[in-house]
């Protein structure tokens, strides 16, 4: 029995997508094995790459001067290639501190240049409007985490900086429409929106390609990894091959356009019942809350762990809060249905009725 995964990641993904891999597993379109079986330099999946590629440019409005890049990794490994990439070991970035994916971000970039904190939060549930950030006057590049899984805080901007964009966007890529020529590099894991574990996406602008310190790992070598294909190894096949399908999948829903208006009703949903409610709470300021991740918590936390064992028995997985921060997270992304969120509603109701 398929079930309802609020998982923050890997998460769940479109039944549609899954049948289909399924149908595929052995035979993909009469080759006589499955996608994870071939070269990764075979004509077949050279297909399945471009293909993709394609679609992701289409879906995201990506403009020609950008390369797309389908690396490993992770956006963690993203961490330590992007100060790799734009900038020199003297050089000093300007991040904007609005969660724990940035605060992890800005520990791994102080080993490659000097960080400047140019604006923050703590506790973590606001963005620092744009006018209170002290940014460098010749900063490398600009860095924001535009959707705080763990903390469910959000950008509902786009910040424009003097300096070169980079935006982590792991928690947020495809649910909405982002105007990427605003940015100089976004960079996201797959296993919330795109697919599976394995794949990362990486979206670089032309001028900042080329610019890798000497000593840079291939691996993390944009330019290098650009002029391969994103194959200067062998790449994750099989989540490259599913992201194709999450691509084409989210095509028939209207587009990133499409799935927007589905993903706004659901989190208006959660968040409407969550505030008039007197038992669950949600900190996060109503301009900034993320429409991917949805943290609340419950009067007691001594509640939390009946909530998380009752709501897994109805067939409501994986909301249980980071375990950094506690609570509840409620992850909402494209693949998760206005059923699942109703669903989620009714048993916090009755949840609230039995212990409020």
């Amino acid at each position: 029995m398929r079930v309802y995964n609020f998982s923050a990641g890997p998460a769940m993904l479109a039944e549609e997508v899954l049948q289909q891999a399924a149908d595929e597993i052995l035979d993909f379109e009469g080759h006589g094995m499955s996608v994870m079986e071939m070269s990764h330099r075979s004509t077949e999946f050279i297909r399945i790459a471009e293909e993709t590629e394609a679609d992701l440019r289409e879906l995201m409005k990506i403009p020609k001067n950008y390369k797309v890049l389908f690396l490993q990794g992770g956006a963690t490994g993203q961490f330590a290639a992007i100060p790799m990439n734009l900038s020199k070991k003297t050089d000093t970035a300007d991040y904007i501190l609005t969660g724990l994916w940035g605060k992890k971000a800005i520990k791994e970039a102080e080993k490659y240049l000097s960080v400047n904190i140019a604006a923050k939060t703590e506790p973590f549930t606001t963005i620092p409007e744009l006018t209170a950030w002290n940014l460098s006057k010749n900063a490398a590049y600009v860095h924001i985490t535009q959707n705080e899984t763990i903390n469910g805080v959000a950008f509902n901007y786009t910040p424009k900086t003097d300096a070169p964009l980079v935006a982590d966007i792991s928690s947020m890529i495809l649910s909405e429409p982002i105007d990427v020529s605003k940015y100089g590099v976004l960079y996201a894991g797959a296993q919330k929106n795109i697919g599976p574990a394995g794949l990362t996406i990486v979206i670089v602008r032309d001028d900042l390609m080329g610019k890798a310190r000497s000593y840079t790992p291939m691996v993390w070598n944009w330019s290098e990894k650009s002029v391969s294909g994103s194959m200067l190894n062998t790449p994750p096949t099989y989540s490259w091959y599913l992201a194709g399908l999450v691509c084409k999948w989210l095509k028939r829903q209207g587009g990133v356009e499409g799935i927007a208006k589905i993903n706004d009703k659901k989190a208006e949903k959660l968040y409407k019942f969550i505030d008039q409610s007197g038992f669950y709470k949600n900190d996060v300021d109503k301009k900034y809350r993320s429409k991917m991740n949805i943290v609340f918590t419950l009067p007691d936390n001594e509640l939390d762990k009946a909530f998380a064992e009752q709501a897994h028995a109805m067939g409501l997985k994986n909301l249980e809060g980071h375990r950094s921060i506690g609570g509840m997270r409620a992850s909402i992304y494209n693949a998760m249905p206005e059923a699942g969120v109703d669903a989620l509603i009714k048993f916090m109701k009755e949840f609230e009725s039995k212990n409020g």
